[in-house]
C-alpha cells in the first residue's frame, strides 16, 4: 500500500476537484433517465398520456445534454458510457414497457417476446455505435449518417400507434401493433444509413435570427397545444425520409467510387488504347518489312 505521506501528490491527483462543466451534461442524462424511469412507472398505472411526454421529454433532453457538453467542452468518457446508459433505459426499454402495457399484453407471450426484442435491439444498436464511433475505414461523407434508425427516433416512431389512438383513431389489432413494433426494432439495427444533421453547419445569416426564433417558439407552442397530432405528424415525415436518407448515401458512394477510380491529377492511363487505324505495335509475329518501300 503506498504511503501518501511520502507521496502528497498521490492524494492530491486522486481527489483533484472536478470542473463544474463536466457536471452539467451529466445531470442532464441524469434527468433524463429519471423521464424514462417515470415513464415506465407512469405506464404500469395506466398513465399513458403521461408516460409517452415522458418519454418525448427524455428525447428532447438526450438531444440536448451532448449539445451542451459540446458547447462548454465538458465532453468525458464517463459522460458517453451514462448517455449510453440512459439511452438503453429510455428508448429501449421504456417505449417496449409502454407498449406492452398499452396493447401488447393482449397477445401474451408474443406481446412480452415483441417488447424484450425491441430493448434489446435498442441495446445492441447503442453498442454498435459506441464500437464504431472512432472506424478510421468509415468514407468522410459517412458522417453525415447514422447507421441504422437511432434509439431516439426509433423510440419516438415506435410509439405512433398510441399518438393516433389518443387522437380517436380505432386501435389497430396487437398482432399488427407487434409486428411494427418488430419492424421498428430491425430499422434499428439494420445497415440503413439515416442522415443525422450532426455534421451541418450551425450558422444562421443575420436576417434570419429572429424568423428562425419565431419558428422555433410556433413549433413548441404547436407541439404544447397539440402533442399528438404533431408527433404523429413528424413520425410519419420521419418514416417517409427514410427512403430518401438511402437514396442520398448511394448517391454519395457513387461519387466517392468515381473520383477513387478516376486518374489522379488528370494524368492519362498507363496504357491507353491505340488510336483508330493505327499500326499495330511490334511483336514476334508481325510482319518486320518497312512499312513504305524506297
Amino acid at each position: 500500500m503506498p504511503d501518501h505521506s511520502r507521496h502528497p501528490d498521490l492524494r492530491r491527483r486522486r481527489f483533484r476537484p472536478i470542473p463544474v462543466r463536466l457536471l452539467v451534461p451529466n445531470v442532464i442524462t441524469l434527468l433524463a433517465i429519471c423521464a424514462g424511469l417515470t415513464a415506465i412507472r407512469l405506464s404500469t398505472e395506466g398513465r399513458m398520456e403521461l408516460a409517452v411526454a415522458a418519454i418525448v421529454f427524455a428525447a428532447l433532453l438526450d438531444g440536448l445534454d451532448g449539445r451542451v457538453a459540446r458547447m462548454i467542452k465538458g465532453q468525458s468518457k464517463f459522460g458517453a458510457e451514462l448517455d449510453s446508459l440512459a439511452d438503453f433505459v429510455n428508448f429501449g426499454v421504456a417505449p417496449g414497457l409502454i407498449l406492452y402495457f398499452w396493447q401488447l399484453h393482449e397477445l401474451g407471450n408474443g406481446g412480452w417476446i415483441a417488447a424484450v426484442v425491441f430493448a434489446i435491439s435498442g441495446g445492441l444498436r447503442l453498442a454498435r455505435f459506441n464500437a464504431t464511433m472512432d472506424d478510421p475505414n468509415k468514407p468522410a461523407f459517412a458522417a453525415n449518417y447514422f447507421t441504422g434508425v437511432p434509439a431516439p427516433a426509433g423510440a419516438i416512431t415506435v410509439l405512433l400507434p398510441v399518438y393516433l389512438a389518443f387522437l380517436g383513431v380505432p386501435r389497430l389489432p396487437a398482432a399488427l401493433i407487434a409486428l411494427y413494433t418488430l419492424l421498428i426494432a430491425f430499422l434499428m439495427v439494420s445497415r440503413l444509413p439515416v442522415f443525422s444533421g450532426k455534421t451541418v453547419r450551425m450558422r444562421v445569416a443575420p436576417e434570419l435570427v429572429l424568423p428562425l426564433f419565431v419558428s422555433v417558439i410556433f413549433f413548441i407552442a404547436l407541439l404544447i397545444g397539440y402533442p399528438w397530432y404533431m408527433l404523429s405528424i413528424c413520425t410519419i415525415l420521419y418514416l417517409l425520409s427514410l427512403p430518401a436518407s438511402l437514396k442520398s448515401y448511394r448517391n454519395h458512394e457513387r461519387k466517392a467510387a468515381a473520383l477513387a477510380n478516376a486518374p489522379a491529377g488528370g494524368v492519362a492511363p498507363s496504357n491507353p488504347a491505340p488510336p483508330p487505324f493505327a499500326p499495330p505495335a511490334s511483336g514476334p509475329d508481325r510482319d518486320e518489312r518497312p512499312t513504305r518501300l524506297n
